[in-house]
This record gives structure tokens, sequence and C-alpha cells, in this order.
């Protein structure tokens, strides 16, 4: 057993990298293979670069940098944070992907698709990126006033990546909800990939478990409590991604609408773009 939960904790971190890894490529080569992107919105993809930055920035933080990680030991009993080699490798691959998905919506004409509403952020999706930005300047300017002292109670350099991850964790709360308001208004999921919602449920799923593991294999919970980022990450996936489920397969199954009616989008959505 000693030997199984470390090998199976490695094998359930590659699995769902990959799984979150290949959940990035059906929506652009979906775009790609409709020459549009209508019946969704610039929203999704230009807030996971944001996300997706953060998340990267933080674990190789929490992974490389000896000042955090001996802040984070002094925080948490001596232990190491739970942060794994495939976790940043996921989110290179995923912030690469998210710049090539959101360059089909802003710009557009560089890949010759058809004219289509939502192809610029919302006003919604700027405020988040503009509060997140600040929120993290504001971080680093109390922790540039405090005084040097005890990382287990007093503000360091820890707390600055711990900001920079929870922009990734307020990404996760509100990347989906516009795409689900379109899937509602549309009354379809055309042009909306389900398979990266599956792939994103198995990476969900095997995350939770490694990080079970991991926390297991040290006997103490707060590598779980300690790493708040990638748990949040796993559970908001699983529950937004339960309702895009629903919608493909309960409330809108066998309505897709034409790509005509798709780019028809609602004046309220037009105006919500603008």
């Amino acid at each position: 057993m000693g030997a199984f939960l470390p090998l199976l904790s490695a094998f359930f971190g590659w699995v769902y990298t990959i799984a979150w890894s290949l959940s990035f490529y059906p929506q652009p080569l979906l775009n790609w293979q409709r020459g549009s992107t209508s019946g969704t919105t610039a929203d999704f993809p230009t807030i996971n670069i944001i996300g997706f930055a953060a998340y990267f920035v933080s674990n190789v933080a929490l992974y490389y940098s000896p000042v955090v990680r001996s802040q984070y030991a002094a925080r948490h009993d001596g232990l190491v944070p739970t942060v794994a080699f495939n976790d940043i490798t996921f989110a290179l691959h995923a912030l690469v992907l998210s710049i090539i998905t959101a360059s089909q919506y802003l710009l557009r004409p560089l890949w010759g698709f058809e004219p289509s509403p939502g192809t610029r952020p919302s006003r919604f999706v700027s405020g988040i990126i503009a509060g997140s930005a600040l929120g993290v300047l504001i971080t680093c300017l109390i922790v540039s006033a405090t005084p040097s002292g005890n990382p287990a109670t007093d503000w360091c350099e820890l707390d600055i990546v711990y900001a920079v991850g929870y922009i990734k964790i307020l990404v996760t709360l509100v990347k989906y909800t516009p795409q689900i308001l379109a899937n509602y208004r549309n009354k379809s999921t055309r042009g909306w990939s389900i398979w990266q919602i599956l792939l994103d449920v198995l990476g969900g799923v095997l995350s939770l478990a490694q990080l079970g593991i991991d926390s297991y294999l040290q006997h103490n919970w707060a590598g779980i409590t300690g790493n708040p980022v990638k748990l949040a990450l796993g559970n908001c996936s699983l529950v937004f991604d339960t309702i895009f489920i629903a919608q493909h397969y309960v409330l809108y199954r066998g309505k897709e609408g034409s790509d005509e009616e798709q780019r028809l989008l609602p004046d309220e959505e037009r105006r919500h773009h603008d």
C-alpha cells in the first residue's frame, strides 16, 4: 500500500492532466469546422486566458520558489505544497489553447469566420479582469508595507501567490455563466462542444482524487485546505459541467437550431456585448 498510493496519485495526476488538456481542443476544432463561433461567446475563452495565466503563475511559485515553499511549510506544520509537476504542464497548455481559442473570436477575420455576435468580451467579464488585477495589486502593497515577521501569522509573499491563485477560483466561478445563459436563450447547445465538458468531468474527478490521496499520504488534510485553488477548480467545474450535460442531453436534446438561427441572438444579449 505504501508504494501503491504514490503511484496511483501520479497516475491520476497525469490522466486528469491529459483529460483536461484534451478538453481544450473540441471547441476550437468545432469553430474551425463550422467556420463560425455562432452559438458561443467570447467571454469563456477570454477569461480563461486570465484564469490559467494566474493558475500557472501560482503553481510555478508553489512548486519552484524556495521562499514561498518555506512560508507554506511555516503556515502548514512543515508540509510541502500539494502541487505536482503535471499541474504546471496542464496550466501552461491550457493557457496556450485558451489564447488560440480566444483569437477565433477577437481576431475573427484572421480565421475567415462568418460574422456573428458575441465576438467581444462583455462588460461583466472585462470588469472581472480589471477587479482581479486590482486585488492582486492591493495584496502586493499590503505585503510590501508589512515588516518581515512570522510567515505563519503575518502577511508574506505566500499571500500574493494565494491572491493570484484566487483569480483562477473567481474565473472558474463565473466563466461558464455567459455560455449557460446563451444556451438558455438559444434553447440549444449548438456550437458548444459537449466533448469538452465530458473530458472536464473526468479531469475534475481525478484531480480531486489525487488531492485526497496526496493529503492522506501526508496524514494531514491541510494538503487540501492549503491548496484551495485545486480544490475549488475540481468542485466548481463539476457543478457547472452537470448543468451543461443537463442542457445538452435533457433540456435541449434534439433542439439543434441552424447556424443562421444561432447568429440571431436576442437584442438583450447583443446590447450586453456592446
